[in-house]
């Protein structure tokens, strides 16, 4: 290769001058510390090594003694606030867990019950229903004779399941002061009901 054919690589004389400028600076630090130990060396002032000197004791003036004091009573009075507040969080944690138990066992209580119920109220529609159809199987005269012995409500509950047909025989054997109550009660049962 000759030398018109060799390029010079980009950047290179740049890389040279910044590293000289950074010899340069150091140099220039080192001699200065140097010549201010030199200048206190020549005016008779004695230097001592750092490890050697007496430690000088830093005396905290009273108003930031108060300041500190202040702030370590308030992390004091925050550190305990912070483990009562741990500790609520806790017992409310336990309660809460025994409140979904209690809860549970309440919901499953009521389940049952209505459940419970729910049977007996069957239980009992159905021991109406046969005696309504005892009731009205029974000779019309037998039956009135029952129903005048009975109170006016509940002689008045039974006419109303019972078929037309059998409660009007019925109705026809009672004595008319008992028709009457029986009417009355049957046609006032729903009187109170809303329209709406």
């Amino acid at each position: 290769m000759t030398r018109k054919n060799r390029r010079r690589q980009p950047g290179r004389g740049a890389l040279v001058m910044i590293a000289s400028i950074l010899l340069l600076s150091a140099g220039l630090r080192m001699g200065d510390g140097a010549g201010q130990a030199l200048a206190l060396a020549k005016d008779g002032v004695e230097v001592s090594p750092l490890s050697e000197a007496a430690p000088r004791a830093c005396e905290t003036p009273e108003d930031l003694k108060r300041v500190l004091a202040a702030i370590q009573q308030r992390e004091k009075t925050l550190t305990q606030r912070d483990t009562a507040i741990r500790d609520r969080m806790q017992a409310l944690s336990v309660a809460e867990r025994e409140t979904d138990k209690k809860l549970n066992a309440l919901r499953e209580a009521e389940e049952s019950l209505r459940q419970t119920i729910a049977m007996a109220e069957s239980a009992a529609e159905t021991d109406l229903g046969r005696l309504t159809k005892v009731y009205e199987s029974m000779k019309p005269k037998q039956a009135a004779a029952l129903f005048e012995e009975m109170d006016p409500n509940f002689a008045a509950g039974f006419l109303g399941r019972m078929r037309p047909e059998a409660a009007a025989a019925i109705m026809a054997g009672l004595t008319p002061q008992a028709a009457h109550t029986f009417s009355v009660v049957l046609a006032g049962r729903n009187a109170n009901v809303p329209k709406e």
